[in-house]
């Protein structure tokens, strides 16, 4: 099964040291070994099948490597959102132009103020896209976020969150109905219909992994992840994220997939 064809990422500034953090996964950020993980991930795409854009550092954001925030990518259209995190607004102009190499201007939408979305609270399950309500993404972005993908027939599932950061910090996709799940989501009755793999709590970071093109990439160290995934009929790849985890980073959130 082919969906991808094409990723964008963005490079570790130095200031990477200064991203926002929640603590939860302790240390500040070593820049040299991020750069190296980096360099990982971009061959584990590679490997997937799919063109990376690299784009450069961008030292005024700390966290802009975190590249699926600012925008999301559909078959269809492209949308510009408008992060919550007051830091990280302005990184929205600066996704514009590698997002206009793949889409017409007619073909862009953006989220508004006082609308709020942040790309990691966002899910895309075939035509659905499951939206999180989080500190980050607030209700009148996702009622502009809906009304978008309405215009170009998708539909739109707002789920309220109530302990994770963004939506898929704790479920994702992983096409043929499998859906990654820990914490609040195991029960939520907006994911009743998938046939879900509970990540044990000792393990719940690993709940981000990311489905490309029938491959799982997932990160090293969780091996109880790494075996139920493994468990379901894919491919796999281990990518070794801590340096991003400091900051409640995870592999979907380093990159755009479309």
């Amino acid at each position: 099964m082919r969906k991808f064809s094409h990723a964008i990422v963005r490079r570790p500034c130095r200031a990477l040291t200064e991203g926002i953090s929640s603590g939860l996964y302790p240390g500040k950020p070593d820049y040299q070994l991020a750069l190296v993980q980096h360099d990982a991930y971009i061959e584990a795409l590679k490997k997937c099948g799919v063109k990376v854009d690299i784009l450069p550092a961008d030292e005024w954001y700390p966290d802009s490597c975190f590249v699926e925030d600012p925008a999301v990518l559909t078959g269809r259209c492209a949308v510009i959102t408008n992060p919550g995190a007051a830091s990280r607004n302005g990184e929205k102009d600066e996704i514009l132009a590698a997002v206009r190499k793949y889409y017409p201007d007619e073909r862009i939408e953006r989220i508004t103020f006082p609308g709020t979305l942040e790309g990691g609270d966002v899910m895309m399950a075939g035509d659905t896209f499951y939206v999180g309500r989080s500190a980050r993404t607030n209700e009148e972005g996702i009622r502009q976020f809906a009304e978008i993908l309405g215009r170009y027939g998708y539909q739109c599932v707002e789920v309220p969150l109530e302990e994770v950061l963004h939506l898929k910090t704790g479920v994702n996709y992983l096409e043929n109905n499998n859906l990654l799940v820990s914490g609040e989501f195991t029960d939520k009755p907006e994911f009743a219909s998938f046939r879900k793999t509970v990540i044990p709590e000792e393990e719940a970071y690993a709940a981000n992994c990311i489905w490309v093109n029938d491959t799982v990439i997932i990160p090293e160290g969780y091996p109880e992840v790494l075996a139920a995934v493994q468990a379901l009929g894919y491919e796999t790849i281990t990518v070794d994220t801590s340096e991003f985890r400091k900051l409640d980073g995870g592999l979907s959130c380093l990159s755009l997939r479309f």
